[in-house]
């Protein structure tokens, strides 16, 4: 699988909501492959930050040599430098590696106000960085402190207009694109700055180019949990170039990304909380090419299925005790259920988008014909014709069963008709291998033992891989609670199953 390689060079945020650990959690959210360069490690939470340990810069080059080196990068995203050592090692090593997209944070200014980047490290950065930038994203009083050190008088800001005029002054400075991040002074819906509170209704971030300015305007949230906006900005921009987004595009994209993160924030910790770096990304309840094993060990399912396959028709079918008149009675029965079985099979296949798939769902009706054929030699050999079989009226346990799988196949999508169809596919040879299985089984003198063996044969056994590859391809497609909506399914089905059971097993 290819996917787009993220570098960060930043520090560490213990409590994980900036720095590399949210850098990294944006990335994955995105698809992206992660690697990380420290520059130094911190001791902090949601309350701030209590100490700061450097990384060397020489060490530093080596981490940032090691990646590029090995896996390759798309695009290097930077966090805090910290300091001008760090600022020069990070500039060689993207001049050596001819790094060709930059996305740069210039983590110049804390929270509180305080300039966290010394003067000989904002000198360097702003002379040998912001002409590498493919992305420049300072808030205010970052590009604030941009333009004071290259000599620009402070702007006021009172509307929007004025963040372009900010933005365009700083692009001044090298940067391809300079992103000026809007969230220190929340504008009124027509574009003037808040006075108050409850003036407070947009974010406006300004994006500047060589030839054009956009404005992107997301809903103000009176939050708390905004540790690590920035960081996790940049990260999702990076993680949109690195996939083939081109600038406009991949910023717009990650203003609403952090936007729904703040929204849907988890409000962890006392002090300014994390975002929800994962609120679009749906979580499966299980591993890929492990969604069957998944559906058989839900708790709504297994003791079902556990019922099912350890019916006492069944195990009387091993033991080979069960009544020969209802084993015939059964038979003739599960023969009208396969002409209903084989249509929704084909239907399954009119459904299908592949080609694969078609031919996929058409041999497990062939399979089926060919378990019919059996089904009439059986009969005939209790005097049962074929002619008897198919004039004989389907019991209302076999038409309730056959005419849901239809329905599903009908009103649901193609994974909803396998899931309906997968009790019988499925059952069949979970119980035949367990009956084969079972020491308690009878295979001398047992009538039933030639049927048994058919459902362990490899024709069937193929027929089960197959409908089984089908269910895993599609299920990995869907989301949490379409998965659910399949297990409800699967267990209807699966009752149905027991209820066709049911129909001769007292007799």
């Amino acid at each position: 699988m290819t996917m787009g390689r993220v570098l960060v060079i930043a520090g560490s945020d213990s409590s994980g909501g900036a720095g590399l650990e949210a850098d990294q959690k944006v990335i994955a959210a995105h698809g992206c492959y992660a690697m990380t360069a420290t520059t130094a490690l911190t001791a902090q939470n949601t309350t701030g930050v209590f100490d700061i340990h450097h990384v060397p810069a020489d060490f530093l080059r080596k981490q940032i040599d090691a990646c590029i080196e090995d896996i390759g990068v798309d695009v290097v995203k930077t966090g805090m430098l910290a300091s001008a050592g760090t600022v020069d090692a990070v500039a060689a090593a993207l001049e050596a590696h001819k790094v060709k997209t930059l996305v740069l944070d210039p983590v110049m200014v804390a929270t509180s106000g305080s300039q966290l980047l010394p003067s000989e490290a904002l000198d360097a950065l702003r002379t040998k960085l912001l002409p590498m930038a493919t992305v420049l994203t300072p808030n205010l009083p970052e590009a604030r402190l941009l333009l004071a050190d290259s000599g620009h008088a402070f702007i006021p800001v009172e509307k929007v207009s004025d963040l372009e005029d900010i933005a365009q002054l700083v692009r001044n400075a090298g940067p391809k694109w300079v992103l000026v991040k809007g969230g220190h002074c929340p504008f009124r819906r027509d574009g003037v700055i808040a006075k108050s509170p409850e003036e407070k209704e947009i974010v406006v971030d300004v994006l500047c180019g060589a030839d054009e300015v956009v404005r992107i305007e997301t809903p103000y949230h009176e939050s708390r949990n905004t540790h690590g906006t920035g960081c996790s900005l940049a990260s999702a921009i990076a993680s949109n170039l690195a996939t083939g987004m081109d600038v406009v595009p991949a910023v717009k994209a990650a203003c609403r990304y952090v936007e729904v993160g703040i929204r849907t924030a988890p409000g962890l910790g006392s002090g300014s909380g994390p975002l929800n770096h994962f609120h679009s990304v749906s979580r499966l309840p299980f591993s890929p090419g492990h969604f069957v094993d998944y559906v058989l060990e839900h708790p709504d399912v297994a003791p079902v299925w556990h019922q099912f396959v350890n019916h006492p028709f069944v195990l009387a079918m091993g033991n080979g005790t069960l009544p020969l008149e209802s084993f015939k009675g059964y038979l003739v029965q599960d023969y009208l259920y396969l002409v209903q079985f084989a249509r929704a099979n084909a239907l399954a296949s009119y459904k299908a988008k592949t080609m694969h798939e078609i031919v996929a769902s058409a041999e497990i009706v062939s399979h089926i014909f060919r378990e019919m054929q059996l089904h009439i030699r059986y009969c005939q050999g209790f005097g049962i014709s074929k002619e008897q079989i198919e004039q004989t009226e389907e019991k209302e346990a076999c038409t309730a069963y056959t005419r849901y799988v239809l329905d599903v196949g009908q009103s649901e999508d193609l994974i909803g008709l396998h899931i309906a169809l997968a009790p019988c596919l499925l059952g069949y040879g979970a119980l035949a291998d367990q009956l084969h299985k079972d020491p308690k089984s009878k295979r001398e003198a047992n009538p039933y033992w030639d049927w048994i063996e058919n459902y362990v044969a490899d024709d069937y056994v193929t027929a089960v891989k197959t409908g089984r590859a089908l269910l895993e391809r599609h299920a990995g497609l869907q989301g949490p609670s379409r998965i659910e909506e399949l297990i409800k399914i699967f267990i209807h089905a699966t009752k149905m199953e027991i209820a066709f059971w049911e129909m001769y097993s007292s007799e």
